[in-house]
C-alpha cells in the first residue's frame, strides 16, 4: 500500500474503529469499481468528493452514497460558494490522490458533510487513503469519526420515465418506466425516499415482467 492507507489505518487504530481497512484485489477509483469488488451495493460506497470554498481556499469534503450524485447548489447554500478542486489541490490539502480520498486522517481538516442518504444502509464502505484501500463504517460512526452533520446534499431523484407514461391495462402500470396508475399520481407528493421505493419497486416490475 503505501503512507496514506497507513495513516489511516493508524488513525482509525487510535480510535478504537472496529474495521481495520483492507485492501481489494483490484483498484476501486470509482463507487462502482468498489461496490463490484466488495460485492455490496452501489450506494454503500461512502465516496468523497471534494471542493475548494473560495471564501478562504479551505477543501470542502462531501461523503456521499455511490449512487447518488452530489448537488453543488446544495453544499454550496451550507458552506458558501465553491470552486473546482484539482488533483493538485486534493493531494495538497488532503495527504490523499483522488480515487483513494479517505473521509478521515486528513493532512488538513476539511469541512466535512455526510450525505444522509447513507443511513438508509447498516454499513458503509469508505476509501481508506488508496485505490486498493476500503473499510468498513456504520453511517452514524462515520459521523462520529468526522465530526461532520448528516446533510441533504445529493440531487433529487428524477421521474423514471423519459416520456409521457403510457399505462398498460393488461399490466397495470406503464411499460416505460414501471409505475402504477396510482404511483404515477403520488410521485410529485413524495420525498426523495418515497421516490426511490418507488422507483426500486417499478425497476423489479420491469425486470420480471409481472406486476
Amino acid at each position: 500500500m503505501n503512507d496514506g492507507f497507513e495513516r489511516v489505518t493508524a488513525w482509525l487504530a487510535a480510535r478504537n474503529h472496529p474495521h481495520a481497512p483492507m485492501a481489494l484485489p483490484v483498484a476501486a477509483r470509482t463507487a462502482r469499481e468498489a461496490a463490484d469488488g466488495l460485492g455490496v451495493a452501489l450506494g454503500q460506497i461512502a465516496k468523497s468528493v471534494i471542493f475548494r470554498r473560495l471564501a478562504d481556499d479551505v477543501a470542502v469534503l462531501v461523503v456521499a452514497s455511490g449512487d447518488r450524485r452530489v448537488d453543488e447548489r446544495k453544499v454550496a447554500a451550507i458552506t458558501g460558494p465553491l470552486g473546482r478542486a484539482d488533483a493538485r489541490f486534493v493531494k495538497e490539502r488532503t495527504g490523499f490522490s483522488i480515487g483513494g480520498v479517505s473521509p478521515v486522517a486528513h493532512r488538513e481538516r476539511p469541512v466535512t458533510l455526510v450525505d444522509r442518504e447513507l443511513f438508509r444502509f447498516d454499513t458503509v464502505w469508505a476509501a481508506a487513503g488508496h485505490p486498493n484501500g476500503v473499510f468498513a463504517v456504520a453511517p452514524a460512526a462515520l459521523v462520529a469519526l468526522t465530526g461532520a452533520p448528516p446533510a441533504d446534499v445529493v440531487q433529487s431523484v428524477p421521474s423514471p420515465c423519459n416520456d409521457v407514461c403510457q399505462v398498460d391495462p393488461a399490466l397495470g402500470w406503464c411499460r416505460g418506466c414501471g409505475r402504477t396508475l396510482e404511483e404515477i399520481a403520488a410521485w410529485s407528493t413524495l420525498d426523495d425516499a418515497g421516490k426511490l421505493a418507488v422507483r426500486d419497486t417499478a425497476a423489479a416490475r420491469l425486470g420480471s415482467g409481472t406486476p
